[in-house]
């Protein structure tokens, strides 16, 4: 497989009860296969696309002491700013070539969950709100998609929905800085597998993105202007007895001739609540596909990649 498949989900929002069932089975063998699909017809118009674009762009431009001031600590990262470096892959000790900022459930969860409240920049009311606008939509987005995989693997088709409504996503707006010299075993973002159930991504547009295949192969993961890139996370590979496969994959540095040019990623971690049990689904276990997890909740789960990213200590 030399590029990621493409599906539709207005096929999945029609009343052609065909177009629904050919996306459902699309997206499961996407899933099963590689990971990764590019995702068209979701709940993102260009406009706000855009106008996010325009407001991370400005908010990685403020001045470090500006942007220091929204990192705040005792959070792991979780809300606000995190700065160049401090967080790596698993297994790795060296930064990841990044610096990022964290958006959250604006409203209290109906379920009692406490979350972090949400940092908001003095400086850039805009970015705050174009940022909350975006969480919804994309969380609105990942809900259909994560509707279809339940129907894939045989479950009610709004299984995950008590999981996922206020559950503890974010929203990660990614400042790639130019490089200046030669990185020493640093990449923008080394080789992993992300800890949530989905992930969806805008900016994935230029190379950069590549997402490792079952022979070891990195391919480019490049979407067309309308496209989200949605992976599958380790929450929901586990839970489902890696049926679903959490495929690593990473950002490599570019070519020196562009090593001057910024590069901005917008991912949505679509977790779930911290209770959700991630215990494998019964039915994805048989002779040949033993249980291959031990049972743990989402929120252990999170904490316990936290540590393993240096962003818990």
């Amino acid at each position: 497989m030399k590029q990621i498949p493409s599906v539709n989900l207005s096929n999945f929002l029609s009343d052609d009860s065909n177009k629904r069932q050919n996306f459902i089975e699309n997206i499961g063998k996407a899933y099963e296969d590689i990971g990764f699909v590019a995702l068209k017809g979701h709940f993102l118009d260009q406009d706000l696309v855009d106008e996010l674009y325009k407001e991370v762009r400005e908010f990685f431009s403020l001045p470090y002491e500006t942007k220091s001031k929204y990192e705040i600590q005792g959070l792991a990262g979780q809300r606000g700013y995190t700065a160049f470096g401090k967080e790596h892959a698993k297994g790795r000790t060296t930064g990841d070539l990044k610096e990022f900022f964290h958006f959250g459930q604006n409203e209290p969860p109906a379920n009692g969950e406490v979350y972090p409240q949400n940092v908001l920049v003095d400086e850039k009311p805009a970015f705050n709100a174009i940022g909350q606008k975006t969480f919804i939509a994309l969380e609105k987005t990942g809900c259909f998609v994560l509707r279809a995989l339940a129907l894939h693997l045989g479950l009610d088709e709004y299984y995950f929905d008590p999981f996922i409504k206020g559950g503890n996503s974010i929203l990660r707006a990614i400042h790639y800085p130019p490089i200046s010299e030669e990185p020493k075993k640093a990449e923008r973002a080394a080789a992993h597998g992300d800890i949530n159930l989905i992930t969806l991504l805008m900016g994935a547009q230029g190379r950069g993105l590549q997402v490792q295949n079952h022979k070891g192969e990195w391919i480019d993961a490049i979407a067309e202007e309308d496209e989200l890139v949605i992976n599958v996370g380790d929450m929901l590979s586990r839970h489902t007895n890696n049926k679903l496969k959490s495929t690593i994959h990473r950002v490599v540095n570019p070519p020196k001739s562009a090593w001057h040019s910024s590069r901005y990623s917008i991912p949505f971690f679509m977790h779930p609540v911290s209770e959700m049990k991630l215990d494998v689904i019964p039915h994805c276990i048989d002779d040949e596909h033993p249980k291959g997890f031990q049972d743990i909740t989402a929120g252990e789960f999170l904490e316990e990649r936290l540590r393993e990213l240096g962003l818990r200590k």
